[in-house]
């Protein structure tokens, strides 16, 4: 069950592997939130606050290539829990929508599924990261990992892209796997096609847990 602040607020994320498209459509989604007028949080993981982006550098510097599964999980749930203390909490309480790239079912895609690493340890570490929050919705978008791999790649790479296709399609297993573990909260999304059909069906993954009256506000102001 989604665990949010008693204020109200409403946790959106969106996941899948590098490349798929996920940090565009999250911008887009949250700017036509604000056109619509709500207060909008925009996050990324990891980052969002001073530690967890100093935390980011270090996750993904090809230069620690030495890092063993164990360090790098522990420092996604480290770079976490600062960001949920300090910014999502806080948000949620006041009733913001939190719309975030990536949160903790990235750690399930990549730590456990890719590294594997135990789910039971990862699973627990999740807990403790997320100090209790679960999104109310969560939205993979789903590539092809090879197509995924040129997009990200075609500027350079980091520390996980450097991993390889091999790595990506486990990453792509896991999440897959993720959407028939928790159906209710979790959605899948071709993001194969056009920009605005996956935003179409963004919005449409989206449609049960904005109100109607929202709803209609960001569909119009995506077909501007």
């Amino acid at each position: 069950m989604a665990t949010t602040g008693e204020g109200g607020g409403l946790f959106l994320t969106l996941e899948g592997i590098d490349g798929c498209g996920k940090t565009t459509q999250a911008a887009r989604l949250a700017d036509a939130l604000e056109s619509a007028g709500c207060d909008v949080v925009r996050l990324r993981e990891p980052g969002g606050t001073g530690i967890s982006e100093k935390i980011r550098a270090m996750l993904l510097d090809p230069s620690n290539a030495e890092m063993c599964p164990e360090c790098e999980l522990l420092l996604y749930e480290a770079s976490r829990a600062q960001l949920v203390r300090q910014v999502i909490l806080p948000a949620l309480e006041r009733g913001a929508i939190v719309v975030c790239d990536r949160f903790l079912d990235s750690t399930l895609a990549y730590q456990e599924a890719a590294r594997g690493l135990s789910p039971r340890v990862v699973r627990a570490a999740n807990r403790l990261g997320s100090c209790g929050v679960t999104p109310d919705r969560t939205v993979v978008l789903d590539l092809d990992p090879a197509l995924a791999l040129s997009r990200a790649t075609a500027g350079g790479v980091d520390r996980l892209e450097a991993e390889g296709l091999s790595f990506e399609s486990r990453v792509r297993d896991g999440y897959l796997r993720l959407v028939g573990e928790e159906p209710g909260r979790v959605r899948l999304v071709d993001a194969a096609g056009a920009p605005d059909e996956v935003y179409a069906a963004l919005l449409n993954a989206l449609a049960d847990v904005l109100p109607a009256s929202l709803r209609l506000g960001v569909e119009l102001d995506g077909r501007a």
